[in-house]
């Protein structure tokens, strides 16, 4: 009798430990919905980081990596944090943000899916208001499966905090293919033309802008052909024509033409980070073009270079980018030290041309990073300005942070890899 007591007693107590063991398993929560957890968080050990070769301003010693994740990522410079697409399935997508330095997720957004073709769509953005910094991701396309007309389509705007993920979802009906930027402290979203919409990222409040509202410079007739909205400024919308550019109610290029420029020849070219790069004609010299980086607060003149011509053509002016500080700015074959005030052109050894430089990246000691026609690699120092040809093979970085830079390649499966090497003290 004592035998079969122990016995039954065993048998519970090994039932009751696999029950326990069954709970643990599966989390043993009731109510409340969990955010899914991370699908494959960043590598970060060295011994795994995938090591392509890059300039010597790095190491491959410390840094992370995210592998098939969507090509589009963003960055938040003030909260050093790196934004971007992963696949949940087919169709469906989600925002992660990631410590910059450390690839560590800070939080994730819903999952949801984009309004038309996701090999295109969706894109994801930054935008930073008053000191608070937003990621955005957004598409465009129909109302449900049976929209007819211009009326239904849409651009879908999710807005996330940096800091704390909270998420708003956002709609505007928009008629025509729209183009959409957070180079200001608001979402601009236009039709490349006159036409505009800009969402405040704090409080999702869209205001819309038709060509009547742009307050067009008094007798400024070139304002009023090929008219488009630039971007957003503190003072509000930044718009150019032919010739000119001005922002509404604030300033006007006229009036703050740099030193030796005529002053109706101004046309912006590049904006960012609350610069407005733009190229103007001289007044006495017509083989050269005077660059300029403007404040876009107050249109003031912060540094310029000269380049001698051909221009290139209109609609295909190099992207601008900042160093991290925001001390230097670089945008094809042109650098500037905003600090003391000066711009440099890259051009051939005997002057006759600008190089064909292609600098997309500038790090806070001043060294760009960029292509010649020809695909090579190559190292600009900004002070020396003296440009070095890199080996073929090198990876250059995609984008500047503070402690790393992010570099984009693609493997012999056709797999994206986002990696973050650090940059060497």
């Amino acid at each position: 009798m004592t035998q079969r007591v122990v016995r039954v007693a065993l048998v519970a107590g090994v039932l009751v430990l696999a029950l326990l063991l069954l709970l643990a398993t599966c989390g043993g929560t009731s109510g409340g919905k969990k955010k899914p957890g991370p699908t494959k968080p960043p590598k970060k050990s060295a011994a795994t980081l995938t090591r392509v070769p890059v300039p010597s301003a790095y190491t491959g010693d410390r840094g992370w990596e995210v592998v098939g994740a969507s090509p589009e990522y963003a960055v938040a410079r003030v909260a050093d944090a790196v934004g971007y697409l992963e696949r949940v399935s087919a169709t469906r997508f989600r925002l992660r943000a990631v410590d910059a330095a450390t690839g560590r997720t800070r939080w994730m957004g819903d999952a949801w899916r984009p309004l038309s073709d996701p090999t295109y769509f969706p894109h994801v953005l930054a935008v930073t208001k008053d000191g608070r910094e937003f990621f955005a991701t957004w598409s465009y396309g129909k109302i449900g499966e049976d929209a007819l007309t211009a009326a239904d389509m849409i651009v879908a705007l999710d807005v996330y905090d940096v800091e704390s993920g909270t998420q708003q979802r956002i709609e505007i009906p928009w008629a025509d293919d729209p183009t959409v930027n957070g180079t200001g402290p608001g979402i601009l979203i236009s039709d490349g033309g006159a036409d505009s919409a800009v969402v405040d990222p704090v409080t999702g409040r869209v205001t819309k802008a038709a060509p009547k509202d742009l307050r067009y410079p008094a007798g400024c007739r070139a304002c009023r052909v090929q008219t488009e909205v630039r971007s957003v400024t503190g003072k509000g919308l930044l718009v150019s024509g032919r010739r000119e550019f001005w922002v509404r109610g604030g300033w006007h290029s006229r009036k703050t033409a740099p030193a030796g420029a005529d002053a109706a020849s101004g046309v912006p070219t590049a904006v960012t980070g609350g610069h407005v790069l733009a190229k103007w004609q001289k007044k006495k010299d017509r083989d050269h073009d005077i660059w300029a980086v403007h404040d876009a607060e107050t249109g003031k003149t912060l540094a310029t270079a000269e380049c001698r011509k051909p221009a290139i053509e209109p609609g295909k002016y190099p992207a601008a980018a900042l160093s991290p500080e925001g001390r230097y700015l670089v945008a094809g074959s042109l650098g500037f030290d905003l600090e003391s005030k000066t711009g440099h052109c890259f051009e051939d050894s005997d002057g006759a041309k600008p190089m064909s430089l292609s600098l997309e990246t500038v790090t806070d000691a001043g060294v760009a990073y960029g292509t010649t026609a020809t695909r090579t690699p190559v190292e600009a120092d900004l002070a020396t300005r003296e440009p070095t040809a890199l080996p073929a093979n090198i990876q250059l970085p995609a984008t500047e942070l503070s402690s790393t830079a992010l570099f984009r390649w693609t493997d012999r499966k056709d797999r994206d890899h986002l990696i973050a090497y650090a940059r060497r003290k």
